[in-house]
């Protein structure tokens, strides 16, 4: 129960204290979760899966930072950053306590009976970073919407699949504030 509360305390400060001076803060918080002994191959499976998108999104969202020229854009860019950052220390604390790996096999079909290892190609890379000016946050949301499409409906598996508690929690954390992003994501694209 313990462990529940300080989860919800991290999520809390994730979602509030995005690109604040919380975020130091927020990383020794996320750091203390535990996500316990119960686990099976769907939370290992997940972890190692999201660790590998969300590592891939941290790149993305650097790209932004520097490219980037509408402040709301600049601004989620940010918020992104700080939050994938806490989580990968997070999902990452909780394989090693598992002692599983924190990698995750990239082989194209290795992961082709779950939906597959969602991520951005090296063309759709390439062509962000070497967009400009408007086309770079056109480029930009389109992949970034796609990208963490992915990542909800990964943690649709997790929910559905997983038997640890802290992990599926974080699974529902996911999928609550990427549909949110994705939501904020077209409303820039559109208006």
């Amino acid at each position: 129960m313990k462990y529940r509360a300080i989860a919800v305390v991290v999520a809390v400060l994730a979602l509030t204290g995005c690109g604040t001076d919380k975020a130091a803060e927020n990383t020794k918080v996320a750091a203390a979760v535990q996500a316990g002994d119960k686990y099976n191959d769907t939370d290992v499976m997940y972890l190692q899966m999201m660790v590998a998108h969300h590592e891939q999104g941290l790149e993305m969202v650097e790209i932004a930072e520097k490219s980037a020229k509408k402040p709301e854009l600049l601004a989620l860019a940010k918020a992104v950053d700080v939050t994938q950052a806490d989580e990968v220390t997070l999902m990452k604390g909780w394989l090693e306590g598992w002692s599983k790996p924190t990698t995750v096999d990239h082989a194209p079909n290795a992961h082709a009976d779950h939906g597959g290892l969602p991520a951005t190609g090296p063309e759709e890379m390439r062509a962000l970073r070497d967009a400009t000016g408007g086309e770079f946050e056109t480029t930009f949301i389109n992949l970034f919407v796609a990208h963490q499409h992915n990542a909800v409906e990964m943690a649709n598996m997790e929910r559905t699949g997983g038997a640890n508690t802290e992990a599926k929690a974080l699974a529902e954390r996911v999928r609550q504030s990427r549909t949110d992003q994705i939501r904020q994501l077209l409303t820039m694209l559109n208006g």
